[in-house]
């Protein structure tokens, strides 16, 4: 009798329900945790556009706190009597810390160029059109951070092959892009009209959904460019 129960424990909808609230919980706690040197950076620095280089630096943990996230979630198990998720995030984290802020750290000094430009456009006395080009190159610049964030969390490529898979994924399959570009959109609405805390909280959510709306270009980069 006890072996049986043993067998089927965990297998249910309701403890596979169970097992990924617990898994997302984890997750989020252990993101912010890894992230909350840079967080607690942010606090401290004001609004101004002048203080946009800082607010980069103070988001430099943020990506592999991201990738480590992304990692455990791929990887995470769906029986409630075999779970690990801070143990699979820690080792997302060792994994990918490095990979992750050799595109992370240039992405974010491109971003905090473009957002600096259009905050002083007025200065430049350039035509408004370049800020519509600007504001599209950014917009394209955080969809390509999207899919390299998911290659580079998932996958040991080298950064420039991460880089080229992630821009021939950008137009490749494009409801993964759309998908990272709806979940965008949420998380700078959530922001804008409630609060920057409320995006943090459901930061292991969004990421999940980012992993399932990715899923092309992840069954792709295992068939076509995987030994």
């Amino acid at each position: 009798m006890s072996t049986s129960t043993s067998v089927t424990f965990g297998q249910g909808a309701l403890s596979r329900a169970a097992a990924l609230i617990h898994t997302l919980v984890t997750v989020e706690a252990l993101l912010l945790l890894a992230a909350a040197p840079g967080l607690a950076g942010l606090l401290l620095v004001g609004p101004d556009a002048a203080n946009l280089p800082l607010a980069a630096v103070c988001l430099l943990p943020l990506g592999p706190a991201l990738s480590a996230a992304l990692y455990a979630l791929h990887h995470r198990d769906r029986d409630l009597a075999d779970l690990h998720p801070a143990r699979t995030y820690w080792r997302g984290w060792r994994l990918n810390a490095l990979p992750a802020l050799k595109l992370w750290t240039p992405l974010l000094a491109w971003l905090t160029v473009v957002a600096f430009t259009l905050t002083h456009f007025s200065a430049t006395g350039l035509p408004g059109w370049w800020a519509v080009l600007l504001a599209t190159i950014g917009a394209g610049s955080l969809l390509w951070g999207a899919h390299a964030l998911v290659l580079t969390s998932l996958f040991a490529f080298r950064a420039r092959d991460t880089a080229r898979l992630a821009a021939y994924f950008l137009f490749r399959h494009g409801r993964a892009t759309l998908g990272a570009a709806s979940l965008l959109v949420l998380a700078a609405g959530l922001t804008a009209l409630l609060t920057e805390a409320l995006t943090a909280l459901l930061a292991a959510t969004l990421l999940l959904s980012l992993l399932h709306s990715g899923r092309p270009v992840i069954a792709e980069t295992q068939e076509d460019f995987t030994a």
